[in-house]
């Protein structure tokens, strides 16, 4: 049986499939999505869902994960992707 990588979710703190997670990750302009899940740098992985997403924004989750502060447009930024699909 071949290993499956798990990840923990920043929005409810569950451990799941990385496949079943997506990755937001720092880059020189902010905080981005990931769709790959193989980009450099620092990454926090959220479920596709909306309360995950908005647990992980409310509690500054990815601003933990991905040390850094994200400013009220960063974050309507990032909410938008991740609901948008760009995902």
């Amino acid at each position: 049986m071949p290993h499956v990588p798990e990840r923990t979710c920043v929005g409810c703190r569950a451990h799941a499939p990385r496949g079943s997670l997506l990755r937001v990750v720092r880059d020189a302009e902010g905080a981005c999505v990931d769709p790959t899940g193989s980009a450099p740098g620092r990454g926090a992985w959220v479920h596709r869902d909306a309360t995950c997403l908005e647990a992980a924004l409310r509690k500054g989750g990815f601003a933990r994960e991905i040390r850094t502060s994200l400013g009220t447009d960063e974050l309507g930024r990032l909410r938008d992707d991740i609901e948008t699909g760009a995902a």
